[in-house]
């Protein structure tokens, strides 16, 4: 089943949500992209990523961490100042959770350089990584701004990023884990560190296809209320239901999450509305295993590779295409 995605807590996984959270009704449909929103109990993912990000740690206080050791020769650029990182602070993360900067308006492109590099990226670790211009889902071209290593974040590195002179974010790469999910064998296949493990899956049935590619879980909810009145779909696909277990993957609504229509379908058939459907018996624990960064691959749907810009799918992109959406080329972080 696939749920549509906002321009608040959907958007991009700033919604580290902790507790039950309860997200407001939207329906399930593959390429839906309006109506996401947190409760009103529920600060916006926005507002918490921004007041983790602009100060330190939380405290209110601007962070008091080093100066870079080189400082670019170009001025600074303005909309620096208004920049909200996605990435939360001080946070672990899994190996697939790129940098996203995104900015209140459109960066012109002779700006792109100076904002890339006033944007430090340091590392525990050496890696290679780019800043890469990614059209997001919901904002227009020059609005967001990702950074991403070669290939998945080594576990254990320590990550930071100077946004100019208006504060440091800090997160942690966790141990690694990437989830598999094969739409034709309806298996999915999880690695973690190492050792592998298989769970029975559903996907999209004809029509109603999951997205194929790479995907990074931007946030996960305990519980979500599905309408499918919410997003036009016709008298044989109503439905609307609480499901259980849901990791968030992309802007425009796949999650994977519990669906009672897995108890029966996992491991056999396609079911779902484009989300990856775990059955009662398995939800529970894969939700409990996983962090916000881990990797999902889906293979063999009968549907486009997801877009770069929808959710996390930087990782869809080749090393040398992503390379071709960067001001400032490849740089070595430690």
């Amino acid at each position: 089943m696939e749920r549509s995605a906002g321009r608040t807590a959907g958007r991009l996984g700033a919604a580290f949500l902790a507790g039950a959270a309860l997200l407001s009704a939207v329906g399930c449909s593959t390429d839906a992209g309006t109506g996401l929103r947190s409760s009103a109990a529920t600060p916006s993912a926005a507002a918490h990523a921004k007041g983790a990000g602009d100060k330190d740690g939380g405290t209110g206080k601007p962070s008091t961490a080093p100066t870079s050791p080189s400082t670019p020769s170009m001025p600074e650029p303005a909309v620096l100042a208004r920049a909200t990182v996605h990435v939360p602070d001080r946070q672990t993360v899994g190996v697939g959770m790129p940098i996203s900067v995104t900015f209140p308006r459109p960066v012109p492109v002779t700006e792109r350089a100076a904002v890339e590099n006033w944007l430090r990226v340091r590392t525990s670790s050496a890696t290679t990584g780019a800043w890469s211009w990614v059209r997001d889902h919901n904002l227009l071209d020059g609005q967001r701004l990702d950074f991403r290593p070669t290939t998945y974040w080594r576990p254990g590195t320590k990550v930071s990023l100077r946004v100019g002179s208006h504060g440091v974010r800090h997160f942690t790469v966790g141990r690694s884990l990437v989830a598999t999910v094969d739409t034709t064998t309806d298996m999915m296949t999880v690695d973690t560190g190492g050792k592998e493990s298989r769970i029975p899956i559903t996907a999209g049935k004809p029509g109603r296809d999951t997205w194929n590619g790479t995907m990074v879980v931007m946030d996960k909810q305990p519980k979500v209320l599905m309408d499918s009145s919410t997003v036009g779909m016709g008298p044989n696909d109503t439905y609307r239901a609480y499901y259980h277990w849901a990791l968030h993957l992309t802007t425009s609504g796949t999650y994977v999450h519990q669906n009672p229509h897995a108890d029966t379908a996992a491991g056999r058939s396609n079911v779902t509305h484009g989300c990856v459907g775990l059955a009662t018996t398995t939800a529970r624990g894969f939700y409990d295993q996983v962090m916000v960064g881990d990797v999902i691959k889906v293979t063999g749907a009968h549907k486009p590779v997801v877009a770069v810009g929808n959710g996390y799918g930087d990782w869809n992109l080749s090393w040398k295409r992503w390379l071709e959406h960067s001001a400032t080329g490849a740089t070595r972080t430690a």
